[in-house]
């Protein structure tokens, strides 16, 4: 009896982590009230959520850490999958479009939301472990000869800098079609501004 109990409790807390992170990226962290949050989750009224979270900035606090968890994870599967720099990039960014068109409010979440704004003391994003990783990805291709001899960081901007505005342009509705569309070029294009020739 007493694991039915928890096992409702974590699954209520999932429900309502994942009707905030639906919240956040359809209306925004500030217009978003802890009554929605409640209404979308099942949960009975606000007070319920109270039995979870001390308040929306945690909500959003516990889904930024599972969010940086699980794509942390996904990089170190991708890194142990493939040798080479540019096997490992481009599985990244069939992950991140992937993601744009199966779960858009997770890169929602990550590219469009300024998380800064809502969990100031939470570190940038760029500081965060799957980041550092794909920066190491990045200075590894520089080692081995298959990226041009730049900086790690600035080797992200160029190459990511394409993914990312593309991605952006999709998730705001700028770019009409799934992200899956636009993969390729975007592929191409990023890949050209780092590649050794």
């Amino acid at each position: 009896m007493d694991q039915e109990i928890q096992k409702d409790k974590e699954q209520l807390r999932d429900d309502i982590l994942v009707a905030s992170l639906k919240l956040f990226a359809e209306k925004g962290y500030f217009n978003t009230s802890l009554t929605d949050i409640a209404e979308l989750s099942g949960v009975k009224n606000s007070a319920g959520i109270y039995k979870h979270f001390k308040n929306k900035q945690e909500i959003a606090q516990a889904l930024y850490l599972w969010v940086i968890d699980r794509l942390s994870v996904s990089i170190d599967d991708i890194r142990r999958r493939s040798r080479k720099s540019s096997e490992q990039l481009r599985e990244i960014v069939d992950l991140w479009f992937r993601l744009t068109d199966e779960a858009p409010e997770v890169m929602q979440f990550l590219l469009v939301l300024n998380v800064k704004e809502f969990l100031p003391e939470e570190q940038r994003i760029m500081a965060t472990p799957p980041f550092v990783k794909i920066i190491k990805v990045l200075q590894n291709g520089i080692k081995d000869g298959e990226i041009k001899a730049i900086d790690g960081q600035h080797a992200y901007c160029h190459f990511f800098g394409i993914i990312e505005n593309t991605l952006r342009q999709v998730l705001t509705g700028s770019l009409k079609k799934k992200a899956s569309y636009y993969e390729s070029d975007a592929w191409q294009s990023a890949w050209a501004t780092i590649v050794k020739n």
